[in-house]
């Protein structure tokens, strides 16, 4: 069965499944001012020209820096464009992240994303890591006020269980997971099972396999080769057949890169096919 081209985000959002991340259009550990700006900018007109209707972002990359690119690129926004943006992880420098999910800095990261941004209210804002110093409701309760002022219009959860998704649910509506998934480390399955069931979208970081399945002549890169696909067009298009809720977001800094990423949803192998490649992956 031919796989689903597009998910509705919280039932009224309808996107392609196949989407940009926006973490790379920065500098190096996703740290300060990306060597060429403007190319990032042209990256992320690319990806909107090539049909692309889902940006996410956050604002600790950079921090600030992939907000505002797009803002500054994409603003005013064509119809339909759904930019998801995250706030909790706060940044020391290059490769550095710490959780801050106080209730006073969520409010005031959301209104400075919706300035960054250059939008009224943000389609889907993501919490992006619960602090383990703050009940996670109590972090929320700005959010959840900011949702019924129309600042902000769905919510969703980051790199979380199964139990922190239910905790949540019984105080505010989640849309969507983000949570690190790939052919190779698939550690979170039981919360890709728990969005199919209740049909919340899962957003997987770090969506191209890597370490030993990616060694050249190995296992995966043999059957990448076999289907004439790259490893990453081979990881994404795994993702995409894998669920109809995944909604996996590849970023690069490069049209190139982005031009044959996007070629992955063009990728076609049958039940078997796939199954061998599975197969592989689970060997390695």
């Amino acid at each position: 069965m031919t796989p689903p081209k597009t998910f509705s985000l919280g039932g009224d959002l309808t996107i392609q499944r196949l989407g940009f991340g926006a973490m790379r259009i920065t500098g190096p550990g996703i740290w300060g001012e990306p060597k060429d700006a403007d190319a990032c900018r042209k990256v992320l007109r690319r990806a909107v020209e090539l049909g692309v209707d889902f940006i996410d972002t956050a604002d600790s990359y950079g921090p600030e820096v992939s907000e505002r690119l797009i803002g500054e690129a994409l603003a005013p926004y064509p119809k339909g464009l759904v930019i998801a943006t995250k706030a909790g992880l706060t940044r020391q420098g290059p490769d550095q992240w710490l959780p801050v999910a106080r209730p006073e800095y969520l409010q005031q990261e959301v209104e400075m994303s919706l300035r960054r941004l250059k939008l009224e209210a943000l389609p889907l804002w993501q919490l992006h890591r619960i602090d383990p110093k703050v009940p996670v409701e109590e972090s929320l309760e700005p959010i959840k006020k900011l949702q019924k002022q129309g600042k902000i219009r769905h919510v969703g959860l980051s790199e979380v269980k199964v139990p922190e998704i239910e905790q949540v649910r019984k105080f505010m509506p989640i849309v969507s997971v983000q949570n690190r998934y790939n052919i190779g480390d698939r550690e979170h399955e039981d919360v890709l099972q728990y969005c199919e069931k209740h049909n919340l979208a899962f957003i997987p970081w770090f969506p191209v396999a890597a370490g030993k399945l990616t060694r050249p002549g190995g296992a995966l890169d043999k059957a990448a080769k076999k289907h004439g696909a790259t490893l990453s067009q081979l990881s994404i298009a795994w993702l995409l057949d894998h669920s109809p809720v995944m909604l996996p977001i590849p970023g690069t800094s490069s049209v190139a890169h982005l031009e044959e990423n996007l070629k992955a949803a063009e990728i076609s192998l049958s039940s078997s096919e796939w199954a061998e490649v599975e197969g592989t992956a689970k060997a390695a």
